[in-house]
């Protein structure tokens, strides 16, 4: 058969209506609208193998607008990608297929997990960068390729892609193309019921080129494309299209958005597309040819491997595209030595960045930023070099006060592979960010979140700016382990178990100083989760248990407790989520038979499965107040006296 882009986009209209209407579920909508989009750009312009869909080298595809999922899978099925069947396009939205509702990206074949808005386009941003950074340090022979990005009307209005898409201007990523189904349709009815904007002239004024084609006409979006490969910075096409385009009764409808077509709508498609098929049938030929298309970037993929296995760096090079990291301990040994042996008074966040100084030094693919507040997350180290817009050799960026597109960026950074990244804020704001640090833990993207101001330690500041809540709402989220240093050297371990994790971490840091509490290094501690910091001397009578800056009152009342003859143990929790995955023995062994003293500048709800009946909690469970640090912290009861006071109680 012969080369044929629009038997492609009907081929996909089918396929994705079918999809829906076995389902009985689904969004044919920006299917049906985007169909010829898709098949230029895979047809045409896109660089990839369908044999290997983690090629490092290829181009990146994120559909941020994620409920076009059955035009993906359709996709997929037609280039002859791994794990994708007509058995899968039949099984849409059902048990443990690889057709879920929305694309996830344990689906060969897709680059990012999408669904909630705007978050596609951001990572987008994040996946541009990462080429960028990468390229600078590798060369084009390495690292040289494109990331294009489907959005929908909704995507555009989600206040992250603004975040995003003023930095990609700011950085010129000329290799990022965003592709706009512009059909000014959303689920309520026309867009003009809750926007106005004029969204070509807003990307113009963050520095993107902004190109226009009809987004239903093959040769006008190819010129498009054509146009964008040479752009000299980040790329909107806004491609006019009808939503449910082929639809008899629905199209340009906000019913056809997210419902099936129903059997009567789906006949009526299939005649104006002359498709004489039964469902889910594809002509054979057209199939290979299909298959073919798939696969026409195998040789490019070839000469590109050819081209790493020559490098000078292979090895190198190879190892940190894995994911590898340096020995971790042997880089930190030296700096725990020195905490050890000076026994400083800092705060957790200042150890952190001297912490972070020697990760930088010994790992060249770490990379991060702030929200600006660099000075006061102090993740910016001696061993940081900004990037600027023409000049991606650098390790640090400067995301601005966008939080929100800060984390997606992250998470698209760390989906791309090649590079560690970490982004940092005020714990309160992670507030701010929740979405995108929850996307990424379901991604089980390796990213690190580095929050400080951890508490009610802030002081001044006030409520607005004391995490109470913070904490619980986090350690909620599935595959994010947090970790909440209550001295230099827990910091430090806190660094290496949290790069060690495949996993999404957090490092929970204070603003004020914590006291070293820790006596040897022999072992790194946190990896228990949670461990025994004091051991009783003769018979344990009560435990504390507390992480953070809250350990150092623990072991006060400790001391103080001891010199009366009551033997009190003090565990140190810094990792929650790890003390949980220890076997309940070695959990018990830590916390003890004995009462136990749970003590928290936050709330309590960390706590309750660790609490039995003869347990007490002392925590915050309403807002903070303005005030000294010292002064805040005895309003609420969280002083070395009140503890003795509350143990006496529990052990009598």
């Amino acid at each position: 058969m012969k080369y044929d882009l629009p038997m492609m986009a009907t081929t996909l209209r089918v396929l994705a209506a079918d999809t829906i209407e076995k389902a009985n579920s689904g969004h044919p909508g920006a299917a049906l609208g985007m169909a010829d989009m898709a098949a230029v750009l895979y047809g045409q312009f896109l660089k990839f193998d369908a044999d290997d869909a983690n090629w490092f080298d290829r181009d990146r595809v994120i559909f941020s607008n994620g409920h076009a999922s059955a035009l993906v899978y359709s996709l997929l099925y037609l280039m002859g990608f791994d794990k994708m069947s007509v058995a899968q396009l039949q099984s849409f939205r059902q048990l443990d297929s690889f057709t879920s509702g929305h694309p996830e990206i344990t689906t060969p074949g897709v680059d990012f997990s999408t669904g909630p808005l705007g978050q596609g386009i951001a990572a987008a941003v994040g996946m541009a960068l990462a080429e960028k950074m990468l390229a600078a340090r590798w060369g084009d022979d390495l690292v040289n390729h494109k990331t294009y990005c489907f959005v929908g009307d909704g995507c555009l209005m989600e206040g992250i892609s603004e975040e995003a898409i003023e930095l990609a201007g700011l950085w010129n990523l000329n290799k990022l193309i965003v592709l706009w189904d512009d059909n000014h349709i959303t689920i309520d009815g026309k867009t003009e019921i809750a926007t106005k904007t004029n969204i070509p002239m807003r990307f113009k004024a963050s520095g993107w080129q902004v190109l226009t084609c009809n987004g239903l006409n093959q040769k006008s979006i190819q010129k498009a494309l054509k146009k964008a490969q040479k752009a000299k910075s980040p790329t909107l096409i806004d491609c006019k299209t009808i939503i449910g385009y082929g639809a008899p009764t629905k199209s340009g409808s906000p019913k056809v958005h997210g419902s099936p077509l129903g059997a009567e709508e789906l006949a009526g498609l299939k005649k104006k597309l002359n498709w004489a098929y039964p469902a889910f049938e594809v002509p054979i030929d057209f199939l290979n040819w299909t298959h073919q298309v798939g696969r026409r970037g195998a040789v490019e993929r070839e000469k590109w491997t050819m081209r790493v296995n020559n490098h000078p760096a292979e090895e190198q090079f190879k190892k940190e595209i894995r994911g590898e990291l340096p020995d971790l301990a042997g880089i930190l040994k030296t700096i725990k030595q020195k905490f050890l042996q000076a026994k400083p008074d800092l705060a957790s966040r200042k150890s952190s960045q001297l912490v972070l100084n020697e990760l930088l030094k010994a790992i060249p693919n770490m990379v991060g930023g702030s929200a600006d507040l660099a000075a006061s997350n102090l993740t910016k180290t001696e061993n940081s070099k900004s990037i600027q817009p023409n000049d991606f050799s650098g390790n640090y960026i400067n995301f601005g006060i966008r939080e929100h597109a800060m984390g997606a960026i992250t998470n698209g950074m760390a989906v791309h592979g090649g590079l560690m990244p970490y982004a940092s804020t005020f714990f309160v704001f992670s507030d701010y960010m929740r979405p995108t640090v929850r996307l990424g833990a379901f991604m089980q993207a390796k990213t690190l979140w580095i929050f400080t101001h951890d508490s009610i330690g802030v002081g001044e500041d006030g409520p607005t700016h004391q995490p109470i809540e913070q904490m619980v709402a986090l350690q909620a989220i599935p595959n994010l382990y947090l970790f909440r240093p209550a001295d230099a050297v827990e910091v430090a371990e806190s660094y290496e178990e949290a790069l060690r994790l495949n996993k999404p971490c957090a490092l929970v840091l204070s603003r004020q100083n914590l006291p070293t509490l820790r006596r040897d290094i022999r072992v790194n501690l946190v990896h228990q989760g949670g461990y025994l910091l004091r051991t009783p001397l003769k018979k344990r009578k009560l435990t504390l248990v507390a992480s953070g800056s809250e350990v150092s009152l623990a072991v006060k009342a400790a001391d103080f407790l001891s010199e009366q003859g009551i033997d009190v143990a003090v565990v140190s929790m810094p990792c929650y989520k790890l003390f949980m995955d220890q076997p309940e023995k070695e959990q018990n062994k830590v916390l003890g038979t004995v009462p136990r003293l749970f003590v928290d500048a936050g709330s309590a709800f960390s706590w309750y499965p660790f609490k039995r009946e003869q347990d007490a909690i002392l925590s915050i469970d309403t807002f903070g107040k303005s005030g000294p640090a010292k002064e805040v912290f005895a309003d609420f009861g969280l002083t070395v006296e009140n503890i003795v006071k509350i143990s006496k109680k529990m052990i009598k």
